[in-house]
């Protein structure tokens, strides 16, 4: 793996801070509700997409934060159907959706700042 620039590293840093406000709105939403075995459950099987792609988010990897941005399209969706349906749960599906938008434009920039195939060495052919 080839080291990070500094404004890789600075994108990267985004995409993890993205996705651990995410992390917390969504085990906050569900354990506010009753501390209880069945509301973690719910929680972290609300959070499995979230999941998904941690390992190659966490190292960096260009692929991950390519496909990560279809793991934002439940959260999403959920953060415009709760902030029109619900007006009980508006502020938290607000900041499940400004989260989400966060955390997806983050991938895109780390996306847009790292190359997408490695250097070729010239002096080799």
């Amino acid at each position: 793996m080839t080291p990070l620039t500094p404004l890789q590293h600075r994108m990267r840093i985004w995409v993890l801070s993205s996705w651990s406000a995410l992390i917390v709105l969504v085990f906050w939403h569900q354990l506010m509700q009753s501390l209880s075995l069945q509301q973690i459950g719910w929680a972290v099987l609300f959070s499995l997409p979230l999941f998904a792609p941690l390992p190659g988010l966490w190292q960096g990897r260009r692929y991950t934060h390519s496909w990560a941005t279809l793991c934002v399209l439940p959260y999403f969706i959920i953060g415009i159907s709760e902030s029109v349906a619900n007006p009980a749960l508006r502020d938290w599906a607000l900041s499940l959706l400004g989260c989400s938008l966060l955390w997806f434009f983050a991938l895109l920039g780390f996306l847009r700042v790292s190359p997408s195939k490695p250097a070729r060495d010239e002096s080799a052919a």
